[in-house]
């Protein structure tokens, strides 16, 4: 099995007035209510509240991913082939769009927010993504930045990224997906709140 990743929008006064002890069962209650059928299917795009029992959350599922990191994984790597043969503008503005989001850049450090208490066992929330309030508002202008210079890097990515039959398979692929990220980013951000991605 490969790693999953749920987004979860959250109103940060309300996750850092929650004693720490409880946030990982409420936070995995927003990413996986109780009361939803096993069965059920996922709506794409936006859920929210997450939970009735978590109201100051949302809940993102993306198109076409199957809840699995792997789509995003390899539109971050098909960026860092394509970034070297961007223009200075549009590698300016993904890289600081997808470099809080999906892309490592030069460091691949998981994220270091202080929301959990520590855990001498083996198993914890090890989070791929935590994101604060006050980050939102940078990121929707690094892509109102991008978008429109995406579609001047179809030619780089066909002759450089693509690749049939794969996960991110093309430029249409790759795009799609950041678009995607950019109605999280937009929503998260209308609300002040945080982001939060959870490897479930």
């Amino acid at each position: 099995m490969g790693l999953d990743i749920t987004v979860l929008a959250l109103d940060w006064t309300e996750l850092e007035r929650t004693p720490r002890a409880e946030r990982r069962n409420l936070l995995y209650e927003a990413a996986c209510p109780e009361d939803l059928p096993w069965d059920a299917r996922s709506e794409v795009g936006w859920t929210i509240p997450a939970s009735p029992r978590v109201p100051w959350s949302g809940r993102y599922e993306f198109r076409d991913t199957l809840g699995s990191y792997k789509p995003h994984f390899w539109a971050a790597e098909r960026w860092d082939t394509v970034r070297e043969f961007a223009g200075p503008a549009p590698r300016r503005a993904l890289d600081g769009f997808l470099g809080h989001l999906i892309w490592a850049g030069e460091g691949d450090d998981a994220p270091d927010t202080g929301l959990f208490p520590s855990d001498p066992e083996p198993w914890r929330p090890k989070l791929l993504l935590a994101l604060p309030p006050a980050t939102m508002p940078a990121l929707a202008a690094h892509w109102a930045r991008a978008e429109p210079l995406l579609g001047g890097l179809r030619e780089t990515y066909d002759a450089r990224a693509a690749r049939p039959g794969g996960w991110i398979a093309d430029f249409d692929e790759f795009a799609a997906l950041l678009r995607q990220w950019a109605d999280v980013v937009a929503e998260t951000s209308r609300r002040g709140w945080g982001l939060l991605g959870l490897p479930v």
